[in-house]
């Protein structure tokens, strides 16, 4: 490797000019995309570092890219400032076969003429590079390579690219760790690394615990790139275990207590590590008025929500009352965006939480809000629901049975049952079924019926 005062490539117009006709085709068509049905009008790269130099056999490069892109797909948009991307492009004279769905295209223009780019996180070696500058707190330009030194790792793990994942990538070292690679990134603290490192300093076994990471420091300012963690081998995530035994018509209520059990000691391990708040009378109004004005948003956007909107906006209305009249909750950092997905059955039975990011449309500061925890359960109380419907034939009650179990095993570790709170989870669970109107309408029509039915039985419900 080179030194790392060799290792950035000078951010110049000619660099971009070798990547930008082919990143216009290629990025929009990757899943992490966030901002599919608007078009690309330019890119501004923000760092590029050479973690393999581009003139050997096989070049590696680090690129931090801002897509610039119109709010919506019309001429007099307003230009939206830009996500910004990172990528790991490899350089290759030519891609061999098994490389082929990494191709992001053959360079006709700049200094990278006549090479062929793709995307890195397929190819072994580069793998390998990001793993060992890991192991070995590396140091390269503007890119810092940190870990935990009372973790070892082993040199020599073979890596594997996993293919399932949505918003970021993922590659498995030897079953031994696993690195998820942010792909849109924003400067600031992390919670997808702020958290884990705070259940680990507490003690916490529900949740891996950070091995290392790798950060960028760019402008005064740090943006957290990926997370290494050890890898739980032969876990199962509660989505594919629950709709494993919808379909052999098994009961799911032990594995939901469990899990209810594993969501309380997350959330009394984050109220002890980290601070809490009191929400008094303007901290939930302004809550109550922020829900309602999405429920306004969600019908004017899917029509089909407006029979509901009025028992809707009832458990919002239901939650400033109590306000007014001096009820107060605590809120604390929580996971925020927690469903069966986000959840890992050891062989052993023992459940594990993983990523921390929250929802990844919301900025940042926000996901970095103490919330109360109601918001937590709600999610995965809505997530029962979701598994019910993607089965064939669910057995009755199935996801109402959940969700009760899920209750009862949150409350032995809590001490507090989230259904003695009836107002602010009614709150919280509404919210999150016009959320998904809202999402499902734009992005999976086949779905919408999912959260339509939960938002016809949260209208009708009575306020408490």
């Amino acid at each position: 490797m080179p030194d790392a005062e060799t290792r950035t490539v000078a951010s110049t117009p000619a660099l971009l000019a070798s990547l930008d006709p082919l990143l216009r085709e290629w990025l929009p068509r990757q899943r992490w995309f966030a901002g599919k049905g608007r078009p690309v009008t330019g890119f501004s790269l923000v760092a590029a570092t050479e973690l393999l130099p581009c003139t050997a056999r096989l070049g590696l490069v680090h690129v931090l890219l801002r897509a610039h892109q119109p709010e919506v797909p019309a001429p007099a948009a307003p230009e939206h400032p830009g996500d910004c991307y990172q990528l790991l492009i490899g350089v290759r004279e030519a891609l061999p076969p098994r490389l082929a769905p990494a191709l992001i295209g053959h360079v006709r223009q700049g200094p990278l003429t006549g090479r062929t780019v793709y995307d890195a996180l397929y190819d072994t070696r580069p793998a390998e590079v990001v793993l060992e500058a890991l192991r070995s707190r590396a140091r390269v330009g503007g890119l810092r390579f940190e870990r935990d030194p009372e973790q070892e790792i082993r040199a020599g793990l073979a890596p594997r690219l996993m293919t399932a994942e949505q918003s970021n990538s993922s590659v498995v070292y030897g079953d031994t760790f696993i690195l998820k690679l942010l792909r849109r990134i924003v400067p600031g603290v992390h919670p997808d690394l702020e958290l884990p490192l705070a259940l680990a300093r507490a003690g916490c076994p529900r949740v891996p615990a950070p091995t290392a990471w790798m950060v960028a420091d760019l402008a005064g300012e740090t943006w957290v790139l990926g997370v290494l963690q050890p890898y739980l081998q032969g876990a199962a995530d509660g989505w594919e275990l629950a709709l494993r035994e919808l379909a052999k018509g098994e009961d799911f209520a032990a594995e939901a207590r469990e899990l209810g059990r594993a969501t309380a000691e997350v959330h009394t391990a984050l109220a002890a590590a980290l601070p809490t708040v009191t929400l008094g009378r303007g901290h939930l109004e302004r809550m109550a008025a922020q829900m309602t004005e999405r429920l306004d948003h969600a019908v004017r956007a899917v029509p089909a929500l407006l029979p509901y909107a009025p028992g809707l906006r009832s458990a919002y209305t239901a939650l400033g009352s109590l306000a007014a009249e001096g009820r107060t909750w605590t809120a604390q950092r929580v996971h925020g965006d927690l469903h069966l997905g986000q959840c890992l059955r050891s062989p052993s039975g023992q459940w594990s939480l993983i990523d921390f990011e929250g929802e990844p449309a919301k900025p940042l500061a926000e996901r970095r809000l103490p919330q109360p925890p109601a918001r937590d359960i709600a999610g995965m109380l809505r997530s029962f629901d979701y598994a019910a419907h993607a089965a064939d034939a669910p057995p009755p009650g199935w996801a109402a049975t959940c969700r009760a179990a899920y209750c009862t095993g949150y409350a032995q570790v809590s001490g507090v049952d989230p259904r003695t709170d009836p107002v602010l989870l009614r709150a919280c669970e509404t919210d999150k079924a016009v959320y998904e109107v809202v999402y499902e309408a734009r992005h999976r029509p086949d779905w919408l019926p999912v959260p339509l039915s939960a938002a016809r039985r949260l209208a009708a419900s009575e306020p408490a």
